[in-house]
């Protein structure tokens, strides 16, 4: 793998900027130093120039991050199972990239060989002791469980295989004073569009990038979300208000493909100028929390809720398979908390 790494000024900070060829593992890598940081620019990671991140940086330089030569066939076996079965790209990409972490952790070890014992040491040693996530180790043990049962003929025992217990947390919800400001932020009409049909419609990021001019059903006023997340095509209504302001972006901007196009005609709006978007709207509103485009999705399932939509309504529109998935919008619903009296009012 090529890489190159030297100190640099930047900003008037000491840094080490370091280049390589795009390489998930070492990414994630990078973003475990604190203060880590992406120049979009320059197109390089920084990290503070102190002692300790140069004796870190040159463990993440020499650490091998390719898995062995039996290695990367089997991963690229697992990616072509995945594709003749239909998984989505981006699950077919999350799911190799965990397998390949995987991998990489036992290069130097036979497939054949790897045992349950071996899944929890990866997940002790390397998992737990590099601080990932829940949903991070989730991931690799969907994936680990995936490929032995469908691709490696070995006898492991696939059911105990644990996953990591579930992180009970909270969705992140705005209040509707919160959501206007953040609506009403932008006065490019594209941006206040794109933010406002993804609370109005509570869609997922890639569900709203995908988006296209024939999705919105003006005479049924609805929005058709054709093959999202599980493969499955659902409608959500369409606001009057939000059709009004299609109409005039439409006007102006004419797309063709996508709903909402990048610089080049008929190709998708990137992410990264969606998230930047929602960003340059958080510092004109003067909102200080850490939103993300998600919590507009949060906030619209709660505002439903709190507005007395029915939850089995609200599990449809959203496109959850479970109930459970959709109740957790009640923990977080002000509704009934404000009817109960505290009792320090009676002191």
């Amino acid at each position: 793998m090529k890489w190159s790494a030297k100190t640099i000024k930047y900003k008037g900070e000491n840094r080490i900027a370091v280049t390589f060829e795009k390489n998930t593992e070492l990414i994630r890598r990078i973003k475990q130093i604190e203060n880590y940081r992406w120049s979009p620019k320059m197109k390089f990671w920084h990290i503070p120039d102190t002692v300790e991140n140069r004796t870190r940086f040159k463990i993440i330089q020499l650490e091998d991050t390719i898995p062995s030569v039996e290695g990367t066939a089997q991963i690229k076996k697992f990616e072509q199972w995945l594709q003749s079965k239909r998984y989505s790209p981006n699950t077919v990409k999350t799911y190799a990239d965990a397998l390949r972490s995987f991998l990489v952790y036992y290069r130097k070890k036979e497939i054949s060989e790897i045992t349950n014992e071996d899944v929890i040491s990866y997940n002790n040693g390397y998992i737990l002791a590099n601080n990932f996530s829940a949903s991070y180790q989730n991931q690799i043990v969907s994936a680990i469980k995936l490929y032995f049962a469908t691709i490696v003929e070995k006898k492991i025992e696939i059911a105990k295989v644990h996953r990591p217990r579930r992180e009970k947390l909270l969705p992140n919800v705005l209040s509707k004073e919160e959501i206007k400001a953040i609506l009403e932020a932008h006065s490019n009409i594209k941006h206040k569009t794109m933010l406002s049909v993804i609370y109005s419609c509570g869609l997922r990021r890639s569900e709203l990038l995908y988006l296209k001019p024939s999705d919105i059903d003006s005479k049924r006023n609805i929005v058709i979300i054709r093959q999202s997340k599980g493969k499955k095509d659902r409608i959500t209504p369409l606001s009057p208000k939000i059709l009004e302001l299609l109409r005039e972006y439409y006007k102006q901007y004419k797309p063709k493909n996508y709903l909402f196009e990048g610089q080049i005609a008929g190709t998708v709006y990137s992410e990264q100028s969606l998230q930047h978007v929602l960003k340059q709207a958080l510092t004109k509103a003067n909102i200080k929390k850490p939103v993300t485009l998600h919590w507009l999705r949060h906030s619209y399932a709660t505002h439903l809720l709190e507005s007395g939509t029915d939850l089995r309504y609200i599990q449809e529109l959203l496109g959850h398979n479970s109930s459970k998935t959709t109740e957790i919008y009640t923990h977080v619903s002000t509704k009934s908390l404000q009817q109960i009296k505290s009792p320090f009012d009676d002191l």
